[in-house]
């Protein structure tokens, strides 16, 4: 198919390990859509990055005594490192501290100046007294204005979701107080800031979102269609910092780009880094200017207004950028679709960092294969609403689906064959109807589930790919080639034929979801190729400083979203199980830890 794809996942911030609500809530889903894109044959282009700048890291690195650098170094190198044993397929995963970045997000900055889409204008912050300090939003909480959760922080309530001002929060109160110290005292004062201007885009803005939204899924529209109604507000974007991407302007040195700002612009410096990596530093453009090009940004619901309004806003305010020698200038591309996932909580309760009620991205691959948590994540996804990981269901799930239902169909074929067939795929005899129902049952479930992975629908996607292989354990199951090849080896031979050919067609059906396990499968079955490529951390010298980088490597090409073509004679290798059988007494274990 050749188009190309960008999938562009949320950056997530390198204050902290990362936890499967953050796995569930965009990464997977993005790698399972890149992953099917390129079995299809299209040119995919996965970017995102550890989000290195900001409150969050600054005020963890407070805590901890430690620099922003060294906290979100630590954290980057922990993201690349569980991101890999986990699969998921960045063609470039980077972060934004890199000189590449900053001069991108520099660029777009003074770019929309130039075009007086942003304005300097002073501005009411809240300021600590006692720490002598402008406070940024992070560093304040107080009670929500919407919904009156006592804690909400300066930028978003977090129970709520909505997007806040500080100066509006009830009773503020300043972060940097130690426990058990006084409050420190918050008053108001005055300093100057940059603006979005985002009132001036409203026409076209609105436009678009009216055209597109249609296509989004539901929560998205409805969460940007109430954004709307509240009434377009031009957004600051600059801060008192001294850690993140410098104001390009004299007299601007204390402060610099608010993080929500240079942040976005990672999707496309990231996509400019990776094509300088490639010895093409042009090749970024088919998938920003190329209107043959769709793009997917794969968030979670918090990050709704950012990513469907203003980094839109953004993008239509920088046309030509770094494409100087067009005329009229082009527009960079702008999202064909925000699949956005509600939460995950977990046993009930949502994720709480403080609170230590999470189940830790690290912690959970020293335990467990990542396939099965990739299966369980997927299957329980919060597509349209809040969803819960609950330790006794995964159990379930991983024993009766994975290990009882696919595990054990591709095992068992695998094993017979191997037994008795002289380790090889046994020659066919005539095919009855039972034979060719099932063979094209499995072959007709490759259109409606590429139909269900393009529409980000993965829950049903996976769920009927199940359905299949529980109709191949019941085929097998009916011809029992265990009594027929006591009495008549060619019927045995013919079944097992066709059940080779069936699990060999959904090693790809279930390749999205379950790459490692497919991987495995593809090569018990005689292949010696790799489905499509391999994950590796690379080291980059970028502009004479090392810069560490989650990079997929892609070794396949050609749509091999197709039915088997398993021939007879084929070698075949010692089966190995799939899956591992677990004991149920992890399901106390893992629901002990939560909380410590």
């Amino acid at each position: 198919m050749n188009q190309p794809i960008l999938v562009a996942v949320a950056w997530p911030y390198a204050n902290g390990y990362a936890h499967l609500g953050h796995v569930a809530g965009a990464l997977l889903p993005a790698d399972i859509f890149a992953r099917y894109h390129r079995l299809r044959g299209n040119r995919v282009l996965m970017v995102s990055g550890s989000d290195a700048h900001g409150t969050p890291v600054t005020f963890e690195a407070d805590q901890e005594g430690v620099t922003p650098r060294e906290l979100f170094l630590r954290y980057h190198h922990a993201f690349a490192q569980s991101f890999r044993e986990l699969g998921l397929s960045y063609d470039l995963f980077t972060h934004t501290d890199t000189e590449n970045h900053s001069r991108v997000s520099q660029d777009i900055f003074k770019q929309l100046l130039a075009a007086e889409l942003i304005f300097r204008k002073p501005a009411q912050q809240l300021y600590c007294e006692h720490d002598a300090c402008f406070l940024p939003d992070r560093y304040v909480y107080g009670r929500c204005p919407v919904c009156g959760f006592p804690n909400a922080r300066g930028d978003q309530c977090q129970n709520c979701d909505s997007v806040l001002d500080a100066l509006e929060l009830g009773d503020p109160q300043c972060k940097l107080a130690k426990p058990g110290d006084p409050p420190h005292p918050v008053v108001v004062r005055e300093t100057d800031h940059f603006y979005l201007d985002l009132p001036a885009q409203a026409g076209p803005l609105l436009t678009w979102v009216e055209q597109q939204s249609q296509n989004w899924r539901p929560n998205v529209a409805r969460f940007v269609r109430n954004y709307v109604a509240g009434g377009l507000q031009a957004r600051a974007i600059t801060r008192d910092l001294e850690w993140g991407v410098p104001v390009p302007l004299p007299g601007w040195e204390a402060k610099r780009l608010y993080v929500w700002f240079e942040a976005v612009i990672g999707y496309l410096s990231a996509s400019i880094e990776w094509a300088a990596h490639q010895g093409q530093p042009d090749v970024w453009k088919d998938w920003w200017y190329n209107r043959q090009a769709e793009t997917y940004y794969f968030i979670g619901k918090d990050n709704i207004p950012f990513h469907a309004i203003i980094w839109p806003a953004m993008l239509m305010g920088v046309p030509g950028l770094y494409d100087d020698s067009q005329e009229p200038r082009r527009a960079l591309n702008l999202p064909d679709d925000i699949p956005s996932n509600e939460f995950l909580n977990v046993e009930g309760r949502k994720f709480s960092k403080s609170e230590r009620w999470a189940v830790w991205l690290p912690d959970a691959l020293a335990r467990y294969d990542p396939d099965p948590l990739r299966y369980y994540l997927t299957a329980v996804a919060p597509e349209t609403h809040d969803s819960d990981w609950a330790w006794s269901d995964f159990l379930r799930r991983n024993n009766d689906e994975l290990v009882g239902t696919w595990g054990n169909l591709a095992n068992r074929v695998l094993t017979f064959a191997y037994r008795n067939f002289d380790k090889q795929v046994p020659e066919a005899g005539s095919l009855d109807d039972v034979d060719r129902a099932l063979l094209a049952s499995v072959e007709a479930g490759f259109r409606p589930i590429g139909q269900l992975l393009e529409t980000r629908q993965f829950r049903s996607a996976l769920a009927e790919a199940m359905g299949l292989a529980r109709e191949g354990n019941r085929y097998l199951n009916a011809k029992a080639p265990w009594q027929q090849i006591k009495t008549d080896r060619a019927a045995a031979a013919t079944t097992i034929y066709v059940a080779l050919r069936v699990i060999d067609s959904l090693k790809i059906l279930f390749y999205p979801f379950l790459p490692f396990s497919s991987q495995s499968l593809h090569q018990q079955l005689g292949y010696d190729d790799d489905l499509l490529g391999a994950l590796e951390i690379a080291d980059y010298d970028e502009e004479a400083s090392r810069h560490e980088a989650l990079v997929y490597r892609q070794s396949g090409s050609g749509d091999r979203w197709q039915p088997s073509a398993l021939r007879a004679g084929q070698a075949l290798r010692e089966p190995k199980a799939l899956y591992k059988k677990l004991d149920s007494k992890i399901v106390e274990e893992e629901i002990a830890r939560l909380g410590k």
